[in-house]
């Protein structure tokens, strides 16, 4: 039986690194990402430990749908998981959410 994550920003953070990993694993896929981030590939690795970085993975997936589809399907996920990573990382609260 898995063991259930109790903290949804530690899940979300494993979707983005995931989501890194889907990018690595494409040289014209990092090529783009590398490009638009400015970050170099000997930073990529370090660059991981920090949230704001983890947001621009995960904006970098969704932002096309054939991607963000390509991803969910590697990590069989469904893409509005990915979204909700997103979310959750960004800490966005919804109107309904505030008191």
């Amino acid at each position: 039986m898995r063991k259930r994550l109790q903290d949804p920003r530690q899940a979300a953070e494993i979707v983005a690194i995931q989501a890194l990993s889907f990018i690595a694993g494409d040289p014209e896929r990092l090529g783009l990402f590398l490009a638009e981030t400015g970050i170099g590939p000997e930073t990529l690795r370090s660059s991981a430990a920090d949230p704001q970085f983890l947001i621009s993975v995960l904006n970098f997936v969704l932002r096309d749908d054939a991607t963000a589809k390509a991803f969910a399907d590697s990590v069989q996920l469904h893409p509005t998981n990915v979204a909700a990573a997103l979310q959750v990382l960004e800490d966005k609260r919804w109107e309904r959410d505030t008191p």
